[in-house]
């Protein structure tokens, strides 16, 4: 999932909060208009409008956040190792871990590129002595990681 997303769920939520609020403090107003006969100077009206104001508060500070995530630009794995040694199989392979974003498994791996598994396997033990991967077993497969 990505900071837009994530954002867009944040800002969904704080909305659907707001609502909930308003219907809230609607309700909260009628029940103190029939039930308090002091008018204005009922202590009730002060307590709506406190928890009005700070529930606005936290609903504002909440679609800051959401926004902050829109705004905040993906961070992007970098290789560390020297890219220009990499043959033309190796940069493809490590294209395509770029491309699910940095992580990717070995059998997706030979799906993707069309390669035999015995090339993907010797592609990867070589990107890895050259410290561009690093393999995790999951399973009956590996997971493929760039390193930083």
């Amino acid at each position: 999932m990505n900071n837009r997303q994530v954002g867009l769920i944040i800002i969904s939520f704080a909305l659907l909060i707001g609502f909930i609020v308003y219907s809230f403090n609607r309700a909260l107003t009628e029940i103190v208009n029939t039930s308090c006969s002091h008018g204005d100077s009922c202590p009730m009206w002060g307590t709506i409008d406190f928890q009005t104001n700070v529930s606005i508060g936290i609903i504002f500070f909440v679609i800051l956040i959401g926004i902050y995530f829109i705004l905040m630009p993906a961070k992007k794995k970098e290789i560390k190792a020297n890219i220009k040694n990499l043959d033309k199989d190796e940069m493809k392979i490590i294209s395509l871990i770029e491309k699910s974003e940095g992580s990717m498994f070995q059998s997706a791996i030979v799906e993707e590129s069309k390669y035999p598994k015995t090339k993907i396997t010797r592609i990867l033990d070589r990107l890895e002595g050259k410290g561009v991967i690093e393999r995790k077993r999951r399973g009956m497969t590996n997971i493929v990681l760039l390193k930083k």
